[in-house]
C-alpha cells in the first residue's frame, strides 16, 4: 500500500468497505455543501453539471478521469518516521551568497522565497536542505509548472542523490507513479497528491501556466503536509506575490551569478517589418545579416511569439544556411527533448523556438534574439528570463541579446529597467564583500 501514501485516487463508493487502514484518509470527491470539487478546487454548478444519472460532476479537472458525487478521494498517510544517512555527491562549491542561503534555508526552518537572478545555481543551493529533509525521514517534491525545467532539473538531482530512486513525473513521462522519498514533477502532477510533501520546492514558481491558475495552487496547497515547508525559487517574483507571502516567508534575496558576472542588458534593435519579414527578402535581410554577425561567436537562439509565426520564419531563414544548421522547436514537437539536446551539443547553430525555452534551460555559448519583443505575449518576466539564456555557463563568450520591435511597450521599459538594476546591486555586493 505504499503507493497509496500521499498518493489520492478516486474510487465508488461501492468499494469503500475495502478501505480498512486507520490511516487511510477517505474524502467526499465533490462538496455538495459548498459546490467544491475536492481535488482541484473548482467550484461546480450543480445545475450546469449535473448527468443523466444525476451524479454531479467537476468539469474543471475531467482531464485527469472524470471525478463525480459518487466518488470518494482516498488517500494514506505516513505513520513512521526513520531517520537514515542519504548520501550526496554533489562535487562543487558553493560561492559565498550562495552559501549564506543555503544556509539560511537549513536554520530558519520557515516558508521561504529564493529570489535570485538566472544563472545565480538556485538548485545547487537547495542540495543541502533537499539532504537534511530526507536524513530525518521526510518526503520531498520539486515541481514545476514547466515540462522542460522538470527535465532539466530530474538529471542533476538524480545525480546529487543517486541513491534515492528519483521519480520524474509529467504528463507523458515513461516511468509510471511509484512512491519516491524524492519526486520531481510538473505542478498538474501535483493535483494527484495530499499532504504527501515535507518539503516541497515549487521552481519558477511565476512562471505560466501555474501564474494566476487556482486549480494548480490548490493542488500545491494539498500536496504539502500540515507542518510541512514550502520553498519558493524564482528569477522574476510578480509584486503580488511578494505583498501575498511576505508575512509568511522569509525572502532571500541573490542578485549575483555563479560567475560573478552581471546579467546582459538588452540592445533594442527598430524593426519595422519584423511581424512579415518571412514574406519579402529585403524584409528578412535585417534579421540574416544580424544572425550571421551574432554566429561569429556564438550559436543563437530566436525566439518567437508563435508557432504559427515560427514556422514561417524559419522555413525562410534556413534557405541561407547549410542543411541541419538550423531548426525550430515548440510545445507541439514530438522530437521537441532530443532538439533541445542538440543545440546542447552544438549540432544546431541557429534554433527558432517560442516561449517554451525562456526559462530553466541551460545552453552554453549562445546569443538571443527575441522577434517583435513587443508582442503581448512577452511579459517583462518573460524578457527577463529569455534575456537571462546568455551567459549562464562557461567562459564569457560576448553573447548578446537582442530585442527586435517596432514599438516601445511597458514591458521593455521595466525588463531592461530590472536587469540595470539587479546588475547595480549584484555590483553592491561585490564591493562590500571585498
Amino acid at each position: 500500500m505504499n503507493e497509496w501514501l500521499g498518493r489520492q485516487v478516486a474510487i465508488p463508493k461501492s468499494e469503500l468497505p475495502t478501505v480498512d487502514d486507520d490511516a487511510m484518509v477517505v474524502r467526499e470527491a465533490l462538496d455538495l455543501k459548498t459546490g467544491q470539487c475536492q481535488r482541484c478546487g473548482t467550484l461546480f454548478s450543480k445545475k450546469e453539471q449535473l448527468l443523466p444519472s444525476g451524479k454531479y460532476y467537476c468539469g474543471a479537472c475531467v482531464q485527469f478521469g472524470r471525478l463525480t458525487s459518487e466518488e470518494f478521494l482516498v488517500s494514506k498517510q505516513e505513520t513512521t518516521i526513520q531517520k537514515r544517512e542519504v548520501l550526496l555527491t554533489w562535487q562543487g562549491k558553493l560561492t559565498p551568497p550562495q552559501q549564506a542561503v543555503a544556509d539560511h534555508l537549513l536554520e530558519n526552518q520557515q516558508h521561504t522565497m529564493i529570489w535570485a537572478v538566472t544563472g545565480a545555481g538556485k538548485t545547487e543551493m537547495i542540495f543541502p536542505i533537499i539532504q537534511q529533509v530526507l536524513s530525518l525521514g521526510g518526503r520531498v517534491g520539486v515541481t514545476s509548472p514547466r515540462i522542460d525545467v522538470c527535465r532539466e532539473l530530474f538529471p542533476r538531482i538524480h545525480q546529487a542523490f543517486p541513491k534515492e530512486k528519483t521519480l520524474l513525473l509529467y504528463g507523458a513521462s515513461e516511468e509510471k507513479y511509484r512512491y519516491s522519498k524524492l519526486t520531481v514533477c510538473t505542478t498538474h502532477q501535483l493535483i494527484h497528491f495530499y499532504q504527501a510533501f515535507d518539503l516541497l520546492i515549487v521552481d519558477e514558481i511565476d512562471a505560466f501556466p501555474y501564474e494566476g491558475n487556482p486549480q494548480l495552487r490548490f493542488a500545491v496547497s494539498q500536496a504539502i503536509k500540515p507542518n510541512g515547508r514550502y520553498i519558493y525559487l524564482t528569477a522574476t517574483p510578480p509584486q503580488q506575490l511578494i505583498a501575498e507571502i511576505q508575512e509568511e516567508f522569509a525572502i532571500e534575496q541573490l542578485p549575483i551569478r555563479y560567475h560573478q558576472r552581471p546579467l546582459i542588458v538588452p540592445e533594442l534593435h527598430w524593426y519595422e517589418h519584423w511581424a512579415s519579414c518571412y514574406q519579402r527578402k529585403w524584409h528578412l535581410r535585417k534579421l540574416i545579416r544580424l544572425l550571421n554577425e551574432l554566429l561569429k561567436a556564438n550559436a543563437v537562439l530566436v525566439f518567437c511569439p508563435s508557432i504559427a509565426y515560427m514556422k514561417k520564419v524559419y522555413a525562410a531563414v534556413k534557405q541561407y544556411f547549410a542543411t541541419g544548421e538550423v531548426a525550430c522547436v515548440s510545445s507541439q514537437d514530438e522530437h521537441r527533448e532530443a532538439k533541445v539536446q542538440a543545440m546542447r551539443d552544438k549540432s544546431y547553430r541557429v534554433l527558432f523556438t517560442t516561449t517554451i525555452l525562456e526559462r530553466g534551460v541551460t545552453f552554453e555559448h549562445v546569443s538571443v534574439i527575441i522577434m517583435g519583443a513587443n508582442h503581448p505575449v512577452y511579459t517583462k518576466s518573460a524578457l527577463v528570463q529569455i534575456s537571462g539564456r546568455v551567459d549562464r555557463k562557461g567562459a564569457f563568450n560576448h553573447g548578446r541579446v537582442i530585442f527586435f520591435l517596432n514599438q516601445q511597450t511597458v514591458a521593455i521599459r521595466k525588463a531592461c529597467q530590472e536587469i540595470k538594476e539587479m546588475n547595480h546591486l549584484a555590483k553592491r555586493w561585490r564591493k562590500d564583500a571585498l
